[in-house]
């Protein structure tokens, strides 16, 4: 709820790994930022598993108002440090932002316009992906047509994490209880009104992105599992032509054999096929454990994520009973 004045009450979740560099620029930029738009507002930091100076950058700023730092036992990845701001954030609208400085902080009153206009979730989508590699935008591209191809909620390419939501959309991410979390679908999943604005990235201050191809990949596959079963689809189907290109040939072989006399191939024919169909049995098997896998993750019900410690100097008292607070730090999972 807004405070007597009519001020909306605004969170901003950052999740941090590494960026010791930028958080005092990150810091100050969003305060004035913040301080322009409302009077009532909170930063929700979350330090996942940092191994840089971020932790001692932070404690210089342990006395901030409405400053929330929540520092993670481990790194548990962005998606789960995201889940984590969303468990803590008060506001009746939430910024969702990196802290690499590339989200331009000049947006978010352009985003609130839209929030105040009806909108409950703003997202920006990329004017464009020209200063990225080409592998990355192929992928992208990619993922985001096998993600979408049949689905019944469309994953909206091109879209950042820089979002505003309402707290009706806050609430219902808190509810799902995925452990493999691909939150732009997640996003998407929950539905409410939403609108895109275009942006332009600013560059990167210091360092340079944890996000490697590694990390990516993982993501991606955590997406397409998580949203789609058009893998396994594509491969009944694939499975299900070379069936009867199996059958057909067989058919060929034994007429060709009684009606031409005609002899059966030797073993380079039967080795070269029986390796084809041990290969494609394989990849099966590995769509499959994809799959799985993602399941045995869920079944174990670990928490997304734990706290190894928290600050608390928001200016907002917990919206729910069950809300975490500062003298909870290290048992909220």
């Amino acid at each position: 709820m807004s405070d007597s004045t009519g001020a909306v009450r605004i969170s901003c979740i950052v999740p941090a790994f590494n960026e010791a560099e930028n958080l005092p620029a990150l810091l100050a930029a969003l305060k004035a930022q913040l301080d322009a738009l409302t009077t009532q507002w909170e930063i929700v930091l979350v330090d996942d598993g940092s191994r840089d100076a971020t932790r001692q950058v932070l404690a210089a700023y342990a006395d901030w108002p409405g400053l929330v730092v929540l520092h993670l036992s481990r790194n548990f990845g962005k998606e789960a440090a995201l889940s984590a701001g969303l468990d803590f954030a008060r506001g009746e609208a939430v910024f969702l932002l990196d802290a690499d400085l590339q989200h331009p902080v000049a947006m978010m009153p352009v985003m609130l316009d839209a929030w105040r206009a009806g909108a409950q979730m703003v997202y920006l989508v990329r004017a464009n992906r020209d200063d990225e590699p080409w592998w990355k935008r192929v992928g992208s591209l990619t993922l985001y047509r096998l993600i979408n191809y049949g689905a019944v909620v469309q994953v909206p390419a091109d879209a950042s994490d820089f979002r505003l939501l309402d707290a009706k959309v806050v609430a219902a991410l808190r509810q799902l209880p995925e452990r493999n979390r691909f939150m732009k679908g997640l996003y998407a999943w929950v539905g409410f009104r939403t609108q895109a604005l275009p942006y332009t990235p600013d560059p990167r201050l210091h360092g340079q992105s944890s996000f490697s191809g590694r990390r990516l990949l993982g993501l991606a596959l955590t997406g397409l599992t998580a949203f789609s079963n058009m893998p396994l689809r594509l491969w009944s189907v694939f499975g299900s032509v070379l069936a009867l290109i199996s059958l057909g040939y067989g058919a060929y072989v034994t007429l060709a054999y009684f009606l031409e006399q005609r002899p059966v191939a030797g073993w380079t024919t039967i080795v070269a096929g029986m390796m084809l169909f041990g290969g494609i049995q394989l990849i099966s098997i590995g769509i499959l454990g994809e799959y799985l896998g993602r399941v045995y993750d869920e079944v174990k019900q670990r928490p997304r994520y734990l706290l190894d410690e928290v600050q608390d100097n928001s200016p907002f008292q917990p919206d729910r009973p069950d809300a975490p607070r500062a003298e909870t730090q290290g048992d909220r999972v």
